[in-house]
């Protein structure tokens, strides 16, 4: 199953983002880069948005890949959905936010004018656990160690 989930994150490099704040859920559409291991999701955002603030008061969010535009001639039933469970931390090393930073700009090229703003802010989603969703029915679950 892990061979399958790094195929679909691989695949892709947007995902859904949802983060709660007050008891409201808030979805954002994001652009990503990934650890080798996909285990740990890099995103950029201004600091001054409604996501990063729902980050900082509550860790937990959850991710949402999928499989629809890769597999647009595929029947939807087919269509694979993945849902990872994790939790948000900042970037705190220059260096380390440097290298990110520069990686997703390689990969997302159209994020430049937000990293230059002034008030960018590199963070990782780290995966507890990853819920593959195999058309409609066929669902696996899976726990990060």
């Amino acid at each position: 199953m892990w061979e399958e989930i790094r195929k679909v994150v691989n695949g892709n490099d947007l995902c859904v983002l949802s983060t709660v704040a007050e008891g409201k859920p808030h979805c954002s559409l994001m652009s990503y880069v990934t650890d080798d291991d996909c285990r740990e999701f890099y995103m950029l955002t201004l600091r001054t948005t409604k996501k990063y603030r729902n980050l900082e008061d509550n860790s937990s969010v959850s991710l949402l890949i999928d499989t629809r535009e890769a597999d647009a001639e595929r029947k939807r039933q087919d269509i694979r959905a993945l849902t990872v469970h994790g939790l948000f931390r900042s970037i705190d090393e220059e260096e380390h936010e440097a290298a990110i930073l520069r990686r997703l700009l390689l990969r997302h090229p159209h994020l430049r004018e937000v990293a230059e703003s002034g008030q960018a802010r590199v963070f990782a989603v780290r995966a507890e656990s990853f819920q593959l969703l195999d058309g409609v029915s066929r669902s696996r679950f899976v726990e990060v160690p």
